[in-house]
């Protein structure tokens, strides 16, 4: 029989997903999508982006109201299979 996963996070709780790619024209947009289906009441000023020195790259932190593990498991795997995302944290 398989253990019950347990979490440090007690829900819903503010969360920060920090989201790498290219500096592609629609790599903010296409990140809001994904994180918007997975957390449909995203907040204004929720997604903060900083660029790398030589601008190649982006770093988006996106703070999403979490309300389940599941729910965040399910957005770090749609975030992970994008081929504009080359990391997330």
């Amino acid at each position: 029989m398989r253990e019950p996963e347990t979490t440090a996070l007690s829900f819903p709780c503010d969360f920060p997903v920090k989201i790498l790619g290219r500096a592609e024209a629609d790599f903010e947009t296409t990140i809001r999508v994904i994180v918007q289906r997975h957390c449909p009441d995203l907040r204004e000023g929720a997604i903060s982006l900083r660029p790398s020195r030589q601008g190649t790259y982006l770093a988006l932190t996106v703070t999403v109201q979490a309300q389940s593990q599941a729910q965040l498991d399910a957005l770090y795997q749609e975030l992970s299979h994008h081929p504009l995302v080359t990391m997330v944290l």
